[in-house]
Order: structure tokens, then sequence, then C-alpha cells
């Protein structure tokens, strides 16, 4: 498993493509969860990592319980910083932004459109990684996500006569 920019992916192939006249050697990925094959010539391997380790990930989740840093910046420019950091694939980063862009409620009033999907951007990318390094479901990943983020668990009660 390995993390180019586009998220959480796995090396299917090494092959050899002929582009131009010249032959390139090339990493065919796949991105199940965005259902995306990439080919990224293996002369640009500094845009891939392996996945995170166990002790990565218990660091992003620690930042997670962190206080929110928020620059008083317009929020154009915050944006930008933002989408470069998840676009950064580094799971600290990631982490910041979701710790900075999380708002303790559910309530989608809260939070702008733009911030809304910058914020599930960076989750998603997060809990995708943290389920695969942790081994656990996704619901399991975002319970823990959740936990660390000091969100409500709100348990599901039966509407269901007695």
């Amino acid at each position: 498993m390995i993390y180019p920019k586009h998220g959480i992916g796995q090396i299917i192939s090494v092959d050899k493509l002929t582009i131009a006249g010249i032959e390139a050697s090339v990493y065919k990925i796949e991105i199940t969860k965005d259902k995306l094959n990439l080919t990224i010539p293996t002369n640009q391997q500094q845009h891939l990592r392996p996945l995170s380790s166990l002790n990565q990930i218990n660091k992003a989740l620690s930042i997670l319980k962190g206080k929110a840093k928020i620059k008083r910046t317009m929020w154009s420019r915050r944006a930008a910083e933002y989408e470069q950091k998840i676009n950064s694939g580094d799971i600290y980063q990631i982490a910041e932004v979701v710790r900075d862009l999380n708002k303790n409620t559910d309530m989608p009033v809260d939070q702008s459109y733009s911030e809304r999907q910058l914020f599930e951007k960076a989750y998603d990318r997060l809990l995708g990684e943290v389920s695969i390094v942790l081994k656990i479901s996704e619901e399991e990943g975002k319970a823990r996500l959740n936990k660390a983020l000091g969100k409500k668990v709100v348990e599901e009660t039966s509407n269901t006569p007695a």
C-alpha cells in the first residue's frame, strides 16, 4: 500500500510505456475507494509514500486532540493553505486540517460549504489511512477519529414499541 496525492492506493504493476519514442518505466496504481487508476513514472516516486506506521497514526490522533490553530487571515488564503496541506500527503498536516476545521456539531449551518468540503476531504483521507493501518473497519475508524476530536457519540435508539 502506498499513499499518492489522491489517497491510499496499491501498486498493481510496474510497466514500460513508449511515449513519443521514449521508453519510460511506470507504476500502475489503483485507488479503489475513488475507482481511480493512476500511471506514475517511476522517476516521480517522491510523490508516493508508504502507509504511516502505528506510531505515526497515534501521533496524528494526538494532533486531533489539540487545540485548533486558526490564523486570522482571509478565508481564501487559509483555504489554499488547507488544500496544500491535504495534498501534501503528510499525515500530520492532514490531521492539523481536520483539527482546525472541526466543529463539534453536526449542524451544517456552522460551516460554510467550502469549509465542510475541505474538512470532509481531509477527514476521509485520514480515516482511510487510520482504518488500514489499525486494521479496523471504517466505522471503528470514525469512532476513533471522533473520540480524538472530542465529538459526542450519539447512540442510535430503536423506535419500536415494547
